[in-house]
């Protein structure tokens, strides 16, 4: 390990790039064996595209190849990969944590001259070399740097191929997902014992999330802790899936929408439910039962061997026997891993008419059907349930506990 550098080695010179590993390596989300055999699968992606070495510079593939989950702030981030180096490069701001967060080697880069970021990069590259890239995130900016600095032999697009390995999760992912998915559990509990009449949203909504953020302190003593979130609902405010949390109060017969979302180093789990306050009228609970049944059609239909285009035109002829196709509002589920509201997508694993996908053991994947009835129409607002669902070798395993329907979710 190299010795920290310290202020005074800076006097009359001012380094692009260094390595500050300060204080010893912090426990990681996973061992040290799971991260090397994610990198075996980077590297023989990299053999197939025929590249020399892979600047990943997505949150999503930098936490999943070293574990760390870098905060950008405007700045560029990066971990490069070759045959025989693993190289976070990580700003000046961040000092030590970057090196004590990743698996592997990590270099800073400094703020004293421009662009030296990709100098760092180009320090673990070299030039002239065939170069992996993540396309879908690359941009248009930093992609003429990375030609300018790394003289690139040749430019090879491996994002979708990285997507393809984080879409089939190892033992300690799952085992990891289930944690996440427990408590994602507790918050809606918690969510539930706050729902009363004259409440506003942001109160119920902070409720669930104390009560994750406390759970997973509890759970995960050595993580890191953000980026746990809660949408709830109420009303008009249930018609979009991610409609942002409001001041509004919640009123007798409103319908609700319970949405946590625990995040556990990158992982992102979530438990979704319609609910109501104190009733229900005729006309939303027949909407209600019609997505019910929509999602327990959909959970049943989840085994390896089906494609996700198949699960979806099935759930389309299903909801267009009840004249409810027109309002469904989006696909019917996505797949779980390093994934958050703001950075990855495992866009090959959704459950859309577009995604020839085949399902398989050990992918993690939601059943979470919506539909949307205009306000002024009887049975107006937003209906969802979502259980996360484990692809096993005979059908599947519902991870979520929480119960969906009316018996247990007419609440205040």
């Amino acid at each position: 390990m190299t010795a920290p550098i310290h202020s005074t080695e800076f006097a009359g010179t001012r380094p692009d790039f260094y390595r500050f590993h300060n204080g010893e390596k912090a426990p990681l989300p996973f061992a040290s064996e799971e991260y090397e055999a994610r990198l075996a699968g980077l590297r023989q992606i990299m053999r197939e595209a025929g590249a020399e070495a892979a600047v990943l510079t997505s949150m999503h593939n930098i936490a999943y190849y070293s574990g760390f989950l870098y905060c950008a702030f405007g700045r560029p981030y990066a971990l490069v990969v070759t045959l025989t180096e693993s190289v976070t490069i990580s700003a000046g701001i961040d000092a030590g944590q970057p090196w004590r967060r990743c698996h592997g080697d990590n270099i800073t880069y400094s703020d004293w001259q421009r662009d030296n970021y990709w100098r760092a990069v180009r320090s673990v590259t070299g030039k002239d070399k065939t170069i992996g890239i993540e396309g879908d995130h690359l941009t248009l900016m930093q992609r003429g740097l990375l030609d300018a600095f790394l003289s690139p032999r040749k430019v090879v697009d491996i994002a979708a191929m990285t997507m393809r390995q984080r879409m089939e999760k190892s033992p300690d992912e799952i085992a990891h997902i289930r944690k996440c998915t427990a408590i994602a559990d507790i918050g809606g509990y918690a969510i539930r014992d706050a729902i009363r009449e004259g409440t506003r949203e942001i109160d119920v909504a902070m409720a669930g999330r104390d009560s994750m953020e406390r759970a997973i302190a509890k759970e995960f003593p050595d993580a890191e802790y953000r980026d746990t979130w809660v949408w709830f609902q109420s009303g008009l405010n249930t018609d979009g899936a991610h409609n942002p949390v409001t001041a509004r109060k919640l009123k007798r017969g409103d319908i609700l929408s319970l949405n946590t979302f625990p995040m556990i180093s990158g992982y992102y789990v979530a438990l979704e439910r319609t609910l109501f306050v104190g009733e229900v009228d005729e006309a939303s609970m027949a909407i209600w039962e019609a997505n019910i049944a929509a999602h327990e059609y959909g959970m049943s239909l989840l085994q390896p061997g089906i494609s996700c285009a198949e699960v979806a035109y099935k759930i389309n002829d299903f909801l267009a026997e009840r004249d409810l196709l027109q309002n469904r509002t989006f696909g019917y589920g996505h797949s779980f891993g390093v994934l958050s509201h703001y950075y990855g997508r495992e866009a090959a694993l959704e459950l859309r008419e577009d995604i020839d996908t085949v399902l398989k053991p050990g992918m993690v994947i939601s059943m979470e059907p919506m539909l949307t009835i205009p306000d002024g129409q009887p049975g107006s607002g937003g209906y969802r349930e979502h259980d996360v669902l484990i692809i096993t070798e005979n059908g599947n395993d519902n991870i979520t506990g929480y119960p969906y329907g009316p018996e247990y979710n007419i609440v205040g």
